[in-house]
């Protein structure tokens, strides 16, 4: 008796392995929420009073979020046929009834089209929404700033028009492996929120991976080449690149159509506008990006942002880069913890994306 029982366990076992290794888990998982729909359409022909019709709807909620494009069809369709079965067992049909029946196939009808709309991205909605997540959070790490020296303080802020991460403003930084450099790209991609995350996405991966491996004058160029390689109708991009020696305070700041940084002297505690000009990424092929030099010393401060900050209908932009300038010198006098943050609260339009970095040397 023993033995046989443990035979039958033993291949019981094997056989969920062989269904395991051989069944694909969304099959497993579709084919489990039918027999669950059975198993109601069942207790719904018997007890009509007791178990109301939208009870599949359960299902069809489940399905929505746990099937892949290729199942979903076929599991609202089977759904959508226990539903007519339900209905079909029914003692009297009156017009709630009907009115509730017409109401859920409206609503398999909508699951049905969002699973083809779907399959142009291949996975179902809980990894398509972990995919995004997971690109924002890569985002987010690269805007990170790298362990520096504590002379140093850099801090970086981005909001979105739309109030979520998916931004067409980025920031990315490195500190190159065993070097004294810091470098930093502030990057503000044509269009606004999520029109322009998905370029965003996909330039903050590209820039990335130059930053840093590049001579400091030849990432720009390079940015520039690989835009006009995407051959997008909307691929142009504007962006401001810091390469700054941690040792000496030396710096060179690269400007792509973008608004100019300013600086922070610390003896006359005035913000200075740096002169440096090249054109726009995406646009013009063999662009060359003309660098403002200079040198921090204790207590000065570098500002590097985007347009959001600065620009407002119908006003000039340098009407709002002294209104920064402006807000900037009481906001951070003596004090540059949170600086970004408060700037970015402060200033720009909530219409527009904006970023801001704030480097200073303590």
């Amino acid at each position: 008796m023993t033995a046989a029982y443990d035979a039958g366990r033993v291949s019981r076992r094997g056989y969920s392995s062989v269904v395991r290794r051989h069944v694909p888990r969304e099959t497993r998982w579709a084919v489990g929420l039918a027999l669950v729909g059975v198993v109601l359409t069942v207790l719904v022909a018997l007890f009509p009073q007791q178990m109301p019709l939208n009870t599949l709807m359960v299902l069809l909620l489940l399905g929505s979020i746990g099937l892949g494009p290729r199942t979903l069809p076929w599991f609202v369709i089977v759904v959508m046929l226990l539903l007519t079965i339900s209905l079909a067992v029914q003692e009297t049909i009156d017009s709630r009834i009907v009115g509730s029946v017409t109401t859920q196939f409206v609503m398999g009808f909508i699951v049905l089209l969002t699973s083809f709309r779907r399959s142009r991205l291949g996975v179902a909605n809980v990894l398509g929404e972990s995919m995004l997540v997971d690109l924002r959070d890569r985002i987010l790490n690269q805007g990170g700033i790298p362990s520096l020296p504590a002379e140093w303080q850099v801090e970086s802020a981005l909001r979105s028009a739309g109030g979520t991460p998916f931004a067409g403003d980025f920031v990315v930084a490195t500190r190159p492996h065993g070097s004294d450099r810091l470098e930093v790209v502030v990057v503000d991609v044509s269009g606004k929120g999520e029109q322009a995350g998905t370029r965003a996405l996909l330039l903050s991966g590209a820039f990335g991976g130059l930053l840093g491996a590049l001579p400091p004058d030849r990432f720009l160029p390079a940015a520039n080449d690989y835009l006009l390689q995407q051959g997008w109708d909307e691929g142009f991009a504007t962006a401001i690149h810091l390469t700054l020696d941690l040792r000496t305070g030396s710096y060179e700041i690269r400007t792509a159509g973008h608004p100019p940084a300013a600086v922070r002297a610390a003896g006359s505690g005035r913000w200075l506008v740096l002169d440096s000009h090249g054109p726009i990424l995406g646009l013009i092929d063999e662009a060359t990006y003309v660098p403002a030099r200079g040198q921090l010393h204790r207590g000065d401060a570098v500002l590097l942002y985007t347009d959001g900050m600065v620009e407002q209908p119908h006003r000039d932009i340098e009407l709002g880069i002294d209104r920064m300038l402006g807000e900037a010198e009481g906001l951070l006098r003596g004090d540059f913890a949170g600086a970004a943050d408060r700037l970015v609260a402060a200033l720009g339009s909530r219409n527009d994306d904006r970023a801001m970095v704030v480097v200073n040397r303590r």
